[in-house]
Formats: C-alpha cells, sequence, structure tokens
C-alpha cells in the first residue's frame, strides 16, 4: 500500500531571494538535522540568461533505526537523488528527490515548492508532497512503515526550523535584503578596455592584494550588484547572499582601508573560509591585510630568491595543470630531508620559500584563468604530494613545529587558496604525522585531502580522475618527465654554525622543546608515560648528544615509586614478572637522531629507558672504570586513540623499515610487528 503525506501550505514572512539564501546554507552538510550526513554535487547547468539554475545532488541520510533494522538491512545511511530547478525570472524553487538505497524494495517519492505568496511579493510559500511505497523489506515491513513517517513527519517539521535558524542568523550578520533578478546587459566594449581583475596589466597587479580600488571597480553596474559578465568570467557563479556579502565587504573596505584594495577574488576566499559570516570574514581579512603589510608580502615574489640549498633539495615545483585547469604543484615530501634543510637554511627562509610558492600558485591561477576563458573554480591550485620515503625520521619536533607554523600562516592568509590536496604513497606511519597536524587544518581544507595508500593511486579513483595521463608524473606511473628535483639528504657540511643558528634563534627554539639528560654506566635515565586505555601511541624522538647507549620501553602495570631518582625500575623487580619488555632494545651511537612510536596494547605505565651501551668485550673495563658521561635531547608525547586520525592496526603492521634518505645512516630492525623506530643523523 502507497503511503502519501502533504503538508499545510507554510508562509515565511520574508522575501524569495533571502528564502534562498538561507536554504543553500543547507548544504553540503547541516549540523542542525543530524541525520543529514552530507550532500554531494553530481550535476549543475545554467540558462544562458542565467535566470535558472539546475542542481542534482547526492544526499547521504543516517539511518536511525532499531539496531536489529539496521543489521539486516547491512546499512547505516540511505541515499537520495534531489533535483533543483531555481528560476529566478519567476522566483521559484521546485525540488524532487528519491531514494537510491533499496529502490527495488522500497520506492520514495518527493516534491517541494518554494513559490512567491500570492498576495504579498515580499513573503515566500513552502509546500511539501511525499509518497512512500513498501514492496519488500525481509519481513519487516510494518515496522519500517511506521519508523519512515515518523521521522518523515520529524524532519519536516526540523525542516521548517533550520530555515527560520539560517534567515535570523543572514539577517544578524546583517543580510536582511538582496536583489531581485535582472537581465544585465554584457559589457563587451568595457570587458575588453578595462584590465579588471582577469587581466592585471603589470606584476604588481598580479600579486595578491595588490590591485589598485579602480580595477574593482570594472565589475560594477550599480550599487547593490556586479555584471553578470564579469561575474561569469572572473568569479564563477556566486548566489545573490553571496554577491550582497561580496559588495558589503568591498564597500566597506573601500570606506575604511587605506592603501591599495584587494581584488573580489581575494575577498570572496576569505568569505568562503568564513561561510559568508560578514563580521567573521571582516575580521579575518583585515588580519591579514595588516600581516601582508607589515611582512611586504606584496612584493614577495620580485624580492625573494631561494638560496641555491633550496632549489637543489627542496623536492617540490609546478607541473602543468589538473583536468579542472588548476595549476598543478608536486611536493615528493618523503624523498626530502627536512631536518637537513632546516638546520642548513634555517626555519625562516623556508617559511619564506613557502609563501613564494601560495604567492606564484594565484598567480598561476590568474594566468589559467585568462588562458582558457573561464574562473579557475574558487582561484584555487592542485598539490600532488608524495609521500615514498616518509618515516619516523619526518616526526623530528622542531621540523614538525616549523610545519604547524607553516600551515597557520597559510590558513590564515591564504584561506581556500587550495582546490584539492591528493596524497599517494601514503606509508603506515602517515597516520602518526597527520594526527599530529590535522587538528591545525580547518574542516573546509581537511574535506579537500585525498589520500591513496600504496597503489591504490593508480586504478579508476585515483591520480586519473584528477589528472590527465600525459600529466602524471613518471615516478608515479604516467607518461610526463617531471623536473621537481628529488630532494635527497643535505650534507652536513652545508649546515649552519652554531653561531648563525644562535642569531637565527633556532638553537633556543630546539632546546626549549626537548628535555636534557646526563646517563651515567648503571644509572640510566627512565620517563614515565602512563596511559590509561588501551590503544594509544607512545612517540619519542631524541638526539645522542654524548656516548653510545641503548634504548628500550618496558611496561609495568602500576606507577613505581620515583623518589628523588631517576632510575624507575626497581633492581629487585624480575623482567616477565614485574614489568615487560615492550620494545626490543636498540643501540645508538653518538650523534644520531632517533624517532619512533609504539601502539600500546594494554594499560598501564610505559618506561622509556636510556641506558649506557657496554659491549661484551668491555665489561671489564667497565668494572675498573665508570666511563664519561653520556648526554641526550629527548622528546616523547601520547597520542590518545580518541585524537588519533588513522588506523592504529596500521601502526601495529608497521616494521622497522629505512627509507632511501636514511639508508646512508646506521639502523637497527627489531622485527616486531608494533614498533616503528628509525634512526636519522
Amino acid at each position: 500500500m502507497v503511503q502519501k503525506y502533504q503538508s499545510p501550505v507554510r508562509v515565511y514572512k520574508y522575501p524569495f531571494e533571502l528564502v534562498m539564501a538561507a536554504y543553500e546554507k543547507r548544504f553540503p552538510t547541516c549540523p542542525q538535522i543530524p541525520v543529514f550526513l552530507g550532500s554531494e554535487v553530481l550535476r549543475e547547468s545554467h540558462s544562458p540568461d542565467g535566470a535558472v539554475h539546475v542542481v542534482e545532488r547526492s544526499c547521504r541520510l543516517r539511518v536511525d533505526a532499531p539496531r536489529l533494522l539496521r543489521k539486516v538491512a547491512g546499512v547505516e545511511h540511505v541515499v537520495f537523488v534531489q533535483k533543483n530547478v531555481l528560476n529566478w525570472r519567476e522566483r521559484t524553487l521546485h525540488i524532487e528527490a528519491h531514494n537510491e538505497t533499496f529502490a527495488n524494495r522500497v520506492v520514495v517519492n518527493e516534491t517541494c515548492s518554494y513559490t512567491v505568496h500570492p498576495e504579498n511579493e515580499d513573503w515566500t510559500c513552502f509546500e511539501q508532497s511525499a509518497s512512500l511505497d513498501i514492496r519488500s523489506f525481509f519481513g519487516f515491513e510494518s515496522a519500517l512503515e511506521k519508523i519512515a513517517m515518523k521521522q518523515y513527519t520529524a524532519n519536516v517539521k526540523r525542516g521548517k526550523e533550520v530555515i527560520e535558524h539560517y534567515l535570523h542568523e543572514l539577517i544578524a550578520q546583517g543580510t536582511s535584503h538582496l536583489p531581485r533578478w535582472t537581465l544585465a546587459p554584457v559589457q563587451e566594449q568595457d570587458a575588453h578596455r578595462q584590465p579588471g581583475p582577469q587581466d592585471p596589466s603589470s606584476l604588481e597587479d598580479t600579486v595578491i592584494g595588490s590591485t589598485p580600488g579602480l580595477a574593482l571597480e570594472s565589475g560594477s553596474t550599480d550599487g547593490d550588484k556586479l555584471d553578470a559578465d564579469y561575474i561569469e568570467r572572473c568569479l564563477g557563479r556566486l548566489t545573490p547572499m553571496q554577491e550582497s556579502c561580496l559588495i558589503q565587504l568591498r564597500h566597506w573596505l573601500q570606506e575604511t582601508h587605506t592603501g591599495k584594495i584587494p581584488k573580489d577574488q581575494h575577498i570572496l576566499r576569505f568569505l568562503r573560509a568564513r561561510d559568508f559570516h560578514l563580521d567573521k570574514a571582516r575580521e579575518m581579512l583585515c588580519q591579514s591585510l595588516s600581516w601582508r603589510k607589515q611582512h611586504q608580502v606584496d612584493l614577495l615574489l620580485q624580492t625573494w630568491r631561494p638560496p641555491a640549498l633550496l632549489e637543489e633539495f627542496y623536492a617540490g615545483g609546478w607541473h602543468y595543470q589538473d583536468t579542472d585547469g588548476r595549476p598543478l604543484y608536486i611536493l615528493r615530501l618523503g624523498q626530502m630531508d627536512t631536518k637537513g634543510l632546516m638546520k642548513a637554511v634555517g626555519e625562516e627562509a623556508l617559511l619564506q620559500h613557502v609563501l613564494s610558492v601560495n604567492e606564484e600558485g594565484q598567480k598561476r591561477c590568474e594566468g589559467n584563468t585568462r588562458q582558457f576563458g573561464r574562473p579557475i573554480r574558487q582561484g584555487a591550485w592542485t598539490c600532488l604530494v608524495d609521500l615514498e620515503g616518509l618515516s619516523m625520521r619526518h616526526l623530528w619536533r622542531p621540523g614538525v613545529k616549523a610545519l604547524l607554523r607553516m600551515i597557520e600562516v597559510v590558513e590564515d592568509n591564504y584561506p581556500e587558496t587550495l582546490g584539492r590536496l591528493l596524497i599517494v604513497r601514503a606509508p603506515r606511519v602517515f597516520p602518526v604525522l597527520w594526527t599530529l597536524i590535522s587538528p591545525f587544518i580547518s574542516e573546509n581544507t581537511r574535506r579537500k585531502f585525498l589520500i591513496y595508500s600504496g597503489s591504490d593511486y593508480q586504478g579508476p579513483g585515483g591520480l586519473v580522475d584528477y589528472l590527465d595521463r600525459d600529466v602524471i608524473p613518471d615516478f608515479l606511473g604516467g607518461d610526463s618527465v617531471c623536473n621537481v628535483p628529488e630532494g635527497g639528504l643535505v650534507p652536513k657540511s652545508l649546515y649552519l654554525t652554531e653561531e648563525e643558528q644562535e642569531q637565527a634563534d633556532q638553537l633556543r627554539q630546539w632546546s626549549d622543546t626537548y628535555h636534557s639528560a646526563s646517563v651515567l654506566r648503571g644509572a640510566p635515565h627512565e620517563v614515565a608515560v602512563e596511559i590509561l586505555e588501551g590503544e594509544s601511541v607512545i612517540t619519542w624522538d631524541f638526539d645522542i648528544l654524548r656516548g653510545n647507549m641503548v634504548f628500550s620501553l618496558y611496561h609495568v602495570k602500576q606507577m613505581p615509586n620515583s623518589g628523588p631518582r631517576e632510575q624507575l625500575i626497581d633492581k629487585g623487580w624480575v623482567l616477565g614478572t614485574d614489568y615487560s619488555l615492550v620494545e626490543e632494545p636498540l643501540v645508538c651511537r653518538e650523534g644520531e637522531s632517533i624517532q619512533g612510536s609504539h601502539v600500546t596494547r594494554w594499560p598501564g605505565v610505559y618506561l622509556l629507558q636510556w641506558q649506557v651501551h657496554s659491549p661484551l668485550d668491555d665489561v671489564l673495563t667497565a668494572l675498573h672504570s665508570p666511563g664519561r658521561k653520556c648526554r641526550l635531547l629527548y622528546y616523547c608525547e601520547v597520542l590518545a586513540s580518541e585524537d588519533f586520525r588513522g588506523s592504529m592496526s596500521s601502526l601495529e603492521s608497521c616494521t622497522s623499515g629505512f627509507s632511501q634518505l636514511s639508508a646512508a645512516t646506521s639502523s637497527s630492525s627489531s622485527g616486531q610487528s608494533h614498533r616503528s623506530s628509525l634512526v636519522s643523523r
């Protein structure tokens, strides 16, 4: 039997254009509707005059049903396809939706419409109807019917509250009126005569934030609207609400900002980064403009010349474009000696180089916009990161801190400039690095990450979906010869002297990160780490400054009595009874740097231990001479399971391995399945 539902006509006492702006805020996700897990645009089209906008989306809904029913069905969410036809001229929105999941067993059809109130053109009406036909569902037809109608009624009520929520949010942000659609004349003569944002006449104009205010006016037809042809050529499609926010923020800058006014594309990125919340976008943009002025970023492409060492060992460079026309940047991070680069050129030089890459990316986006005759999607570029060779060596803490600082600077000042980030050949150790850095990356940016492990990137759904075959680099199985530097070990002879590092304040920053310890023969140094739950990740990073040592990791069930001494393992304890060895001893030589991790299997206390290395043939000598004092710098950290962004099992199966970069250094492998330690320099 087919169940039908017809809602009463709902009236919003707001103009159609404002209601549409509120409706668009529901996508791609809507926290106010918990069962709505997200959506993806399948197809999109516009009429030649821009009056009709058609969008087809795939929407995922969480199954809010008893566990038994979910288990029988074998799904946790269902997929619906929704088609929206928005007619700005007629001021109507028609919505049709149907289910894809279990379409041969259950048929759900829904139609909705937003129209102008027949008696008040500043009000909007909403009407909704649906039908449910359950043909067969594993014997649960009656239960499913009751659950579906109950949830549908609740979601209809919730949908009204959500629209009203977003209407109030828009008004609170200062958007209470949006202009109606009009057919704007195409100003071909003006478009060719004036340089505008897509045709900079000098290098200064191509640098982000350096376009004179006059260039902005080329897109204006009046105070409330932008020229439709200018939007199409330079900005891409904008909703009336987005266009209104852009105009308001630009006018505010023209009235209050001293100096050059940034381009519309630049302003638009900050609006997108703050979901078109006007006040938040204005605050973020002003802080960024102040930062650019303070550090003279507008002149960076003219003044920055990377040191020859960076050009040789920094494994990154530009390489054609992706299938959407976005400039493509390739970074072979796994082959890059980040520690060596920092010790050779310093953190500030690396930051300047990263900023120059971002500036160059925006310049290339503008060039591709002119070349292809259409705006590059959101003025963003694509980054392809190859992680082959990534290992615990890359968890050198000063390097991680420098990376976090660079991420923070880029997120604050180059929002929405990354269109897509393709990570390939991600090794099993990658989740540790991802856990450390992902909290510092905005949610909008994280959605653009596509991560491939092993050779998953080679088939359908991999790189071929985003890059043409003749653009995929040869080292990834493509046809293109890639001239990006291969990286490699930076010779120690090129490192900055201690005096130069002190001038750059690097030594103080690094010493603030680490703890120092002295180790005597018979008096090991031990650090206790308490784990409250079974699956956590302990990471360590230490440098052997003097002498040779042995590093081990033990587990005890309760915290030892520490007292005034640094040795926590009581001499009366029996190995295997009172405490257990969970990491095979690793011999560490003077001058080596060790990075590693351990996935904990049980709660309790884990002890990191360093003791003087005593070869068997030196035992008699050791009895008569205590030997010199050994010294180390160390850092350890615990990544709790609720914070860990990755698979615990992937780390547990990560045996000690050494990349090509570390092949020149001494190494040791225990062969334990849950261990990952790497000797670098």
